[in-house]
């Protein structure tokens, strides 16, 4: 039995996150129609992540079982024959036996985009939030953005009623920057709670619009309270950027 580690990216603007759900299309089912045409055999995959719906990635990562003997080039292109237009893989590799995409991961990076103009644009529909005004200033958002880094409960910083009993993580780096009309978010992480790199943006965003002091951003992490971090961004923003593993 082979172990095959897929990299892929898609546009999740269509789907409703990656876990396969009752009634709704995710990028998990889909993926896995695509192997059972591609292979003959429907094999269960696990994702890296669980994104929500209409969050995007531009490299995710997920593992399967198969006894099929095809190389890994073929199966790439078998696959990216039966996967509609918003998803694709680009690479396929053999992995150890233990290998799980999940918890084989030492850290992920997200990027958070924001489309910061007047004017719409329509490239940027559904990958991006519009923010009409104020102008964004990157270089406050990014001496903000570094209260972020260090080993720190981020309890805060997740949606409330979630089940997670270790709510500790290390963020590693964490930066604003602005392209033009685009400014952009990143963060890199050992392991995100759930929403947390969407609170951590509303957050910026609130330090932005002034409702949040300057500095505020650490004792926010310190008090554990929900209450004081800024809303939930829209997930058309949130892009899986990069995982990392040690392989």
């Amino acid at each position: 039995m082979r172990n095959l580690l897929l990299t892929m990216r898609f546009d999740g603007s269509a789907y409703h996150g990656w876990q396969v759900q009752k009634n709704a299309v995710t990028v998990q089912e889909t993926l896995q129609d695509a192997i059972e045409k591609a292979l003959g055999r429907r094999e269960n995959v696990t994702g890296c992540s669980r994104t929500d719906a209409g969050v995007h990635a531009n490299m995710y990562c997920c593992n399967f079982r198969t006894e099929s003997k095809k190389g890994c080039e073929t199966v790439v292109r078998a696959l990216n024959a039966w996967l509609p237009r918003d998803i694709g893989v680009y690479d396929c590799r053999e992995a150890p036996e233990d290998f799980h995409a999940r918890y084989s991961c030492v850290s992920k990076e997200y990027r958070y985009v924001i489309w910061n103009s007047p004017y719409k644009n329509p490239f940027y529909q559904n990958r991006a939030l519009h923010l009409k005004a104020p102008l964004l200033d990157a270089d406050m958002l990014n001496e903000e953005a570094a209260r972020f880094v260090g080993t720190f409960d981020y309890k805060a910083f997740a949606s409330t009623g979630h089940s997670v009993v270790d709510t500790v993580r290390t963020v590693t780096a964490c930066r604003v920057e602005r392209l033009g009309d685009e400014v952009i978010f990143t963060v890199r992480a050992d392991g995100f709670l759930y929403n947390m790199v969407r609170i951590m943006a509303g957050t910026l965003l609130d330090a932005a619009r002034g409702g949040i002091a300057g500095g505020e951003i650490r004792d926010i992490i310190l008090s554990g309270d929900r209450g004081r971090a800024g809303a939930t961004a829209q997930a058309c923003g949130l892009y899986l950027n990069r995982v990392n593993y040690e392989l």
